[in-house]
């Protein structure tokens, strides 16, 4: 049987090689994946063939793309940073250029990809209190909205007419091996995961198990095609997540954070952002849902308890 060739554009962080290896294990005989990235790739060799590649330029790179079936597009730099000018500006121009880039490459080839997936953020929607976005809701306000809203704009510029088309508007994705997630269950296991901020904020979270699925099924499915929300069916607050986490690794003591201390440390000792924390929003996967997906883990209890699981 003839494989797919997936190329992973941006492939070389926690949620690129984590579907790498997910593919190996779940259908070793049925892709052959290459990664394009500024870096190495931390997974098994012989699982990906390496490309490199600084998101932005033109080059020899674009011959990986030669007989291509899938693309995932998942360049793009860190949020997880102080948002300086500097890095407001490579946030935006990091995901635009990358993907046009992509789409200069492709865009003469005699067969183009069948499938182009594209990440986008749930975070467009803003930092809403109370609202219950989905798909259909108003875009919010401030960088992280206008950084969405113009990746996405690229992406439909410069993907081609032939390519199936999926953008998925991705949330808080929680795994063992990366991301923000091993940072909170520390603050959790040495007592100071209490409220912060109002608590209120909300979380939209995703098991990193079902973000590969995710994946794998807007890549294989014809029927999947437009905007999703790549998130778990029932998002919790900040104060609710905390307390899942505590619950799963069996620490009763929850120490409210100050404001200023968080603000603090970011600044002076995390290079982050406070609001990463102190905001939020609630997103529900409505297209998904509305489409029979099945989550493996719909709850925050049992993404918890797998996620701590020990052994």
């Amino acid at each position: 049987m003839k494989k797919n060739k997936l190329v992973i554009a941006g492939g070389s962080g926690f949620l690129g090689v984590n579907f790498v290896e997910y593919l190996a294990s779940k259908h070793p005989d049925q892709w052959e994946v290459i990664i394009l990235s500024r870096s190495e790739p931390k997974c098994a060799p012989n699982h990906a063939q390496w490309v490199q590649w600084d998101g932005r330029s033109d080059g020899d790179w674009t011959n990986c793309l030669v007989g291509a079936t899938h693309i995932l597009n998942l360049a793009g730099r860190s949020v997880d940073c102080r948002k300086t000018p500097d890095r407001c500006d490579e946030i935006l121009r990091s995901r635009v250029e990358s993907t046009a880039a992509l789409g200069r490459a492709i865009a003469d080839f005699e067969h183009q990809p069948q499938t182009w997936v594209q990440m986008s953020t749930a975070h467009i929607y803003g930092d809403p209190p109370t609202a219950m976005c989905t798909e259909s809701s108003a875009f919010g306000y401030g960088l992280a909205p206008a950084v969405g809203k113009a990746w996405e704009s690229a992406y439909h510029e410069h993907c081609p007419a032939a390519c199936r088309k999926v953008i998925l508007r991705t949330s808080f994705v929680i795994g063992q091996g990366g991301g923000a997630f091993p940072t909170l269950k520390r603050v959790a296991a040495l007592g100071l995961g209490g409220r912060m901020g109002s608590g209120k904020q909300g979380l939209s979270w995703l098991h990193i198990e079902d973000m590969n699925r995710i994946f794998l099924d807007a890549l294989t499915n014809d029927a999947r095609e437009g905007v999703y929300i790549a998130t778990a069916p029932n998002p919790v607050s900040y104060v609710d997540f905390m307390r899942a986490l505590r619950k799963a690794i069996g620490q009763p003591i929850a120490l409210p954070g100050s404001v200023w201390g968080l603000k603090l440390l970011t600044a002076t000792v995390m290079d982050t952002d406070p609001d990463l924390v102190l905001y939020g929003r609630y997103c529900l996967p409505q297209r998904l849902m509305d489409e029979g997906f099945e989550f493996k883990f719909a709850d925050i209890a049992s993404a918890m308890e797998d996620l701590t699981r020990k052994g």
